[in-house]
């Protein structure tokens, strides 16, 4: 390992985040304006340079590496990526690969992900109610979210569930949501909106 990275504070720097995209298959109401002007594909990093950044903060004390996105699995090539990514785990370089999603395209990826050594999930989910769910998202479907849980769960990916809790939309829902979690042996983490 090179120079370890210590901020300004004498805190060692052990994680990072790691927006592979500015894409998202939704558009929920708190995050995006539903006809979004996107970064042009040339001023995105390649697969190839967030390989290099990871590898560089790794190199420098980073353990612990999470993609986020947008919706990082909707980024093409993302499980190369990935796979790239995996070979710091079998070194014991990086102890944790993870992301954050919105779950949409976990019944595609989950094995996938599980097999590259992704151990956790972040995955966003406002609502379990089918029509306040596509209101919010403004495009997504709850079942094929449920279905990319059931994936993920069954590959033996562990799930947190992030909520953003918002006064007059969801507030009702938070105990269901608990109760949710509970049952399906799911982390809740509630969030609050930004101003």
């Amino acid at each position: 390992m090179t120079k370890p990275l210590i901020d300004k504070y004498g805190r060692h720097v052990s994680y990072l985040r790691v927006s592979v995209t500015d894409r998202c298959d939704f558009r929920c109401t708190y995050c995006m304006a539903e006809n979004m002007t996107f970064l042009p594909k040339s001023d995105v990093l390649s697969l190839e340079e967030l390989d290099q950044l990871c590898t560089a903060f790794i190199t420098r004390g980073v353990r612990k590496l999470r993609l986020t996105g947008g919706e990082p699995l909707v980024r093409r090539g993302i499980m190369d990526l990935i796979a790239n990514l995996s070979r710091h785990l079998k070194t014991g370089t990086l102890d944790e690969l993870t992301m954050t999603t919105n779950g949409s395209q976990l019944t595609t990826y989950a094995d996938d992900l599980a097999r590259l050594g992704v151990k956790r999930l972040n995955i966003s989910l406002d609502s379990l109610d089918s029509q306040k769910f596509t209101e919010i998202t403004r495009r997504g479907r709850l079942e094929q979210v449920l279905a990319g849980l059931e994936a993920a769960k069954q590959a033996g990916i562990s799930i947190k569930i992030n909520t953003v809790a918002l006064r007059n939309f969801n507030e009702d829902e938070m105990s269901r949501l608990v109760a949710w979690c509970g049952k399906e042996g799911f982390d809740l983490c509630l969030i609050e909106t930004m101003p």
